[in-house]
């Protein structure tokens, strides 16, 4: 018998396993990796020359790892990190998740990578403890296989006296940012009995304890109370209820003296809302997908959900100063004899009928719930983050996501942000003639606009529920997935959309 998630006991989760701190001095380690440049002089303490290394095969390429022979009890790995000191942070994130993978079977190191490359010595200590924590991290809670998972548990970064601050405060960052990835990466690895809508909002409400948020979590009677069709329709096919989850972030002062500007009232605060696609496994519903072995990641249409959860954990610790709110809507979509079906009208929250041709096109539908909450607030902005359409991982593969907005200065805030993290996206049209494709004749609009544009059609249904304010969309159904490790990226779930979020807002701006 398949016990649901909610038979499970509610374990305790720690996302990384990874240690990273800051010395002035290098310790005893059992691994010493050394920055290596294509250009400059081989470090002393490699104790080989470029002629050797050359010989085999290492000729200093960011990320390029070699094991070197060494008569001591320590191993000592070299790590490319180009020509001559002009790697960058981007760079040195690549270069240290490729060490960790070297290092993988020892259970300490040691390196002086923050104190090498260019740019500000805090930015590149954050980038280096990102990629020692991300590399080093897999999901293992179910594999039997103890070599599966990293060895590695403790990590020491090397600096000179007058960096040692600098670098201490980029590590520190570092480190809750890369644990709020591996939150994200081990929710969206779950398989779909072991998450479901209940399980993740507990999981939720533990960590909103934990991260100094406000919790509140409503349950399928509320939202039916509520009007939200769009979820509790997507909904009816599970046995499992639906849940939506809302969090609350204030800074400092005004979260201790309750300063909440009413529904409607304008914060002196700047007020960002995260809308996240909570849906914890998508089998189609009655449009149901074809037997397919990639169908096993949809246990990962959640990422985007999860990526909001772990970008809220992080705020209180990043002494985040704007005002955040967030919407995780959660749900499975599967088939049944109750399930949704098409030709069936939904009655959204903001009151618009949507007439269903494809319940496949899910997501669409509970973010429509959650924008319309977020629009009733009337925020700064608001941002979704979804896995929501072949059509945008078609178009631009599994490198980057695609996002879409009813306003310019705000999906600028979004793509500098992508740039800052090295989190990819491709800024698509919003084409407003497309609209028409979605025209019904009995509803309001469909779900869907046909077999073209499938991404851009996508976003204008969601511009539908944004009630004008500022919005970007990200749809990230390319990247929230990776079938091998390459640089930051660990084969599975990434957390893709986690650090960028935690950028937009720390630095969100109001327009």
């Amino acid at each position: 018998m398949v016990h649901r998630a909610a038979e499970l006991a509610l374990p305790a989760m720690k996302h990384s396993q990874l240690v990273v701190t800051v010395a002035r001095e290098t310790p005893t380690a059992e691994v010493l990796g050394v920055p290596v440049t294509s250009d400059k002089a081989v470090p002393a303490e490699l104790g080989v020359s470029r002629a050797q290394l050359t010989a085999a095969g290492f000729e200093g390429k960011i990320g390029q790892t070699l094991i070197v022979p060494s008569s001591g009890k320590t191993v000592l790995i070299a790590v490319g990190v180009g020509a001559g000191n002009s790697a960058t942070a981007h760079d040195l994130r690549n270069a240290a998740a490729a060490l960790a993978r070297a290092a993988s079977k020892h259970a300490s190191l040691s390196t002086t990578l923050a104190a090498v490359g260019k740019g500000d010595r805090a930015e590149v200590a954050q980038a280096v403890t990102e990629g020692l924590m991300l590399a080093s991290h897999r999901y293992a809670a179910l594999k039997s296989d103890e070599n599966f998972a990293s060895k590695l548990k403790s990590a020491v970064l090397v600096v000179d006296a007058k960096s040692l601050g600098a670098v201490a405060n980029g590590s520190r960052r570092g480190s809750v940012i890369g644990e709020a990835v591996c939150m994200a990466r081990d929710f969206a690895n779950m398989p779909p009995a072991h998450l479901t809508a209940k399980m993740f909002a507990d999981h939720a409400q533990r960590i909103a304890a934990e991260s100094g948020l406000r919790v509140e979590v409503y349950d399928k009677d509320r939202l039916l109370a509520m009007g939200c069709g769009g979820i509790i329709g997507v909904n009816r096919g599970s046995v499992n209820p639906p849940r939506m989850v809302k969090l609350s972030y204030r800074p400092g002062k005004a979260a201790a003296k309750g300063k909440s500007a009413g529904k409607g009232k304008k914060s002196s605060l700047p007020h960002l809302i995260m809308v996240g696609k909570g849906v914890m496994y998508d089998s189609g519903g009655i449009s149901l997908k074809p037997s397919n072995p990639s169908h096993a990641m949809m246990k990962a249409d959640m990422s985007g959900a999860a990526a909001v959860l772990a970008t809220m954990s992080t705020l209180k610790a990043l002494g985040c100063k704007n005002q955040v709110t967030a919407y995780l809507m959660c749900t499975d979509n599967l088939p049944s004899g109750s399930a949704m079906a098409m030709g069936d009208v939904l009655t959204i929250r903001n009151k618009k009928t949507v007439e269903i041709h494809n319940t496949d096109a899910e997501g669409r539908l509970i973010l429509a719930d959650g924008l319309s909450l977020a629009a009733e607030q009337k925020p700064d902005a608001i941002v979704d983050i979804a896995t929501l359409t072949g059509a945008c991982a078609a178009a631009l593969g599994p490198k980057m996501s695609g996002v879409m907005g009813n306003n310019a200065g705000f999906v600028t805030q979004v793509l500098e942000a992508s740039k800052v993290v090295d989190e990819d996206v491709w800024e698509l049209p919003l084409e407003r003639s497309y609209r028409r494709m979605l025209d019904s004749y009995i509803a309001d609009m469909k779900n869907v606009g046909g077999g073209e544009a499938g991404a851009i059609t996508a976003a204008l249904f969601l511009d539908e529920f944004t009630d004008g304010l500022p919005w970007a969309h990200l749809d990230i159904a390319g990247p929230m997935w990776s079938d091998a490790d390459a640089g930051w990226l660990q084969r599975g779930a990434t957390g893709y959309g986690t650090r960028l979020l935690v950028n937009l807002a720390e630095n969100f701006r109001r327009r």
